[in-house]
C-alpha cells in the first residue's frame, strides 16, 4: 500500500501506490483524492486504511485543496470540520505528531521535514506550481517557524519523469526560462518538461543539501494512478510527519 516510508530523525516520509484500497474502476484501488469523482465513502475509507498502515490518526491528516499555485498555509492542526479546505498547494507545521499530505497523479510530491526544528512541509509541484515557485515558498515559510534548509531532508515521490513528459516547444522554453533544469526531451526526441528535475534545482538553489528522489515515473507505472496516461483516474498521496518527543523508544 504505501512505498518509500523512512525515518530520518524522527522524521517519517511515506508514499502510496495504486492498491489496497476499496475503490471501484477507473479509481481502484487506492484513490486518496476526493474531488475527482470518486465514491465519497471509499475515500474515506481508502484515507483510513492508508493512515492505519502508517500508524497516524487519519483525523489529524491535514489535505490540501491543491490549484497550481504558490500559497502556503501554515497550520497547526487539522481544518475545522464543515469548513472549505483552504486553496493552497503547500502546507508547513511546527506541530509533531500532525501528519501533511499531498495529492499527486503525474505532479511531483514534495516533502521536506527539518527535525531539529521541529518543522514539516508538503508541495505539489506540478508544472505550474514549478514555475511559479511552490516549492521556494515552502522552504521559505519553514525557515520562517525556525527551520534552517542545511539541516531539511526533502524526498520528492512518483511523478511523471522528464522522458515522458511531453510538451509544445514555447512551452518548454517558458518553463526553463525560469527552471532551466526542467528543460528536457523524451525519449522519442520531443520537446518535454522535467519538473523532478526542476523541483531539486530549486531545493538546491534554496540550500537544502539532503535530497532524494522516487525512481518511480507514473506514467510508466501500473501501480500508481497517472492523469496524463488514464485522465480519470485516483490520486496517490504523500505524507510527512515527525514523531513527537514522547513517542521515541
Amino acid at each position: 500500500m504505501t512505498l518509500g516510508q523512512h525515518h530520518e530523525s524522527g522524521a517519517h516520509f511515506a508514499f502510496t501506490d495504486r492498491w489496497g484500497g476499496v475503490s471501484a474502476v477507473p479509481y481502484e484501488e487506492l484513490n486518496l483524492g476526493g474531488a475527482v469523482g470518486d465514491d465519497p465513502a471509499a475515500v474515506r475509507a481508502n484515507r483510513a486504511a492508508a493512515a492505519t498502515e502508517l500508524g497516524i490518526d487519519a483525523a489529524r491528516v491535514v489535505w490540501m485543496n491543491q490549484v497550481h499555485g504558490r500559497d502556503v498555509a501554515v497550520v497547526d492542526g487539522p481544518w475545522p470540520d464543515g469548513e472549505p479546505v483552504p486553496s493552497v498547494d503547500a502546507v508547513v507545521t511546527a506541530r509533531r505528531g500532525l501528519a501533511l499530505a499531498v495529492l499527486t497523479a503525474d505532479c511531483t510530491p514534495v516533502l521536506l521535514a527539518d527535525p531539529v526544528a521541529g518543522v514539516v512541509g508538503a508541495a505539489h509541484a506540478g508544472r505550474p506550481g514549478l514555475v511559479a515557485g511552490v516549492v521556494p515558498a515552502a522552504v521559505e515559510a519553514m525557515t520562517a517557524l525556525g527551520a534552517d534548509p542545511a539541516r531539511m531532508v526533502a524526498r520528492t515521490g512518483p511523478a511523471v519523469c522528464g522522458r515522458c513528459y511531453e510538451v509544445p516547444a514555447e512551452m518548454r522554453e517558458a518553463v526553463a526560462a525560469v527552471v532551466p533544469a526542467a528543460w528536457a526531451e523524451t525519449s522519442w526526441g520531443t520537446p518535454a518538461v522535467d519538473v523532478v528535475a526542476g523541483v531539486h534545482a530549486q531545493l538546491a538553489e534554496a540550500g537544502v543539501a539532503y535530497r532524494h528522489r522516487s525512481a518511480v515515473c507514473t506514467l510508466e507505472s501500473r501501480d500508481h494512478f497517472s492523469y496524463r496516461r488514464d485522465r480519470v483516474t485516483g490520486r496517490l498521496a504523500g505524507y510527512v510527519w515527525l514523531e513527537r518527543i514522547d513517542d521515541r523508544p
